[in-house]
């Protein structure tokens, strides 16, 4: 199991860095059961929202386990920029971050020091399930700075004008564009199809290009159309919705049902 689970990191990276197609399942509640429902699709790996749920730290390292057990990689996105919360993660088996709100070059360089072992960073050196408690030390240890995964999100207009300065750094793997925060800090918040929002993640996508970097976008009601859409505006990393959306999706599609025998239960 530890032998898929270094070859699927692999690829995922190779893959990342030969900007191919990767399709992320993604989860915001901290149940395993979710998660091993979501990795029966055909994703290439899981993220795990720390940031914007309640899921704990033992919570991710049962979802890290689930997608163990099902060979895929995993990818938690921590709920800040926090050595101590990075550094939990990736000894509990995480094959890398992905990392909201990214504002300048000294951010990236925080990151990249955070989840890397000397001489690229200072990550400690420890004996957790990562390491296959003691028994794959020296083999993780060694391969950790080549094989380990570092996503960043532009989430913000600032972000957006300091683009080049961020991405150019050759530990970064991909970039998501966030246009619901971008939205948000242009003051049309939820505007994502607003003129400026479409414009700044544009420009994220042509610097991604620039720097030959994969570029990701979340899409939140998964179909044919909205995936090709994606893909025709060139994000090659697509996250395809969320548990909660797709409860969420239920739910609107049974108050339809609901109300149309039932008019007093229209929402």
């Amino acid at each position: 199991m530890i032998k898929n689970k270094i070859m699927n990191r692999i690829e995922l990276k190779k893959n990342l860095r030969e900007k191919k197609l990767v399709f992320s399942a993604w989860t915001s509640i901290g149940n395993s059961q979710v998660s091993e429902l979501l990795l029966e699709s055909n994703v290439d790996c899981l993220g795990i929202d720390i940031e914007h749920s309640t899921i704990s730290q033992e919570q991710s390292m049962h979802i890290i386990t689930a997608c163990n057990n099902k060979n895929k990689s995993c990818l938690p996105r921590v709920a800040s920029h926090n050595s101590e919360s990075i550094r939990r993660l990736l000894d509990s088996g995480a094959d890398g971050v992905i990392v909201p709100n990214v504002e300048s070059a000294n951010d990236v360089n925080s990151i990249v020091n955070w989840m890397k072992y000397s001489p690229i960073g200072q990550r400690g050196y420890g004996i957790a399930r990562a390491q296959n408690y003691g028994h794959s030390f020296q083999s993780y240890a060694k391969n950790w700075n080549d094989e380990s995964i570092l996503i960043i999100q532009i989430e913000s207009i600032n972000a957006v004008k300091n683009i080049d300065k961020i991405i150019n750094n050759k530990n970064i793997d991909a970039v998501i564009v966030g246009p619901y925060d971008i939205s948000g800090s242009l003051g049309i918040p939820g505007q994502i199809n607003h003129q400026k929002v479409v414009n700044a993640s544009s420009a994220v996508v042509n610097a991604c290009k620039k720097f030959n970097l994969s570029c990701g976008i979340h899409v939140p009601s998964v179909s044919i159309e909205t995936v090709k859409d994606s893909i025709l505006k060139e994000f090659n990393f697509i996250i395809l919705a969320s548990d909660v959306f797709i409860l969420r999706d239920w739910a609107k599609n049974i108050n339809l049902i609901s109300s149309e025998w039932n008019p007093s239960k229209k929402k």
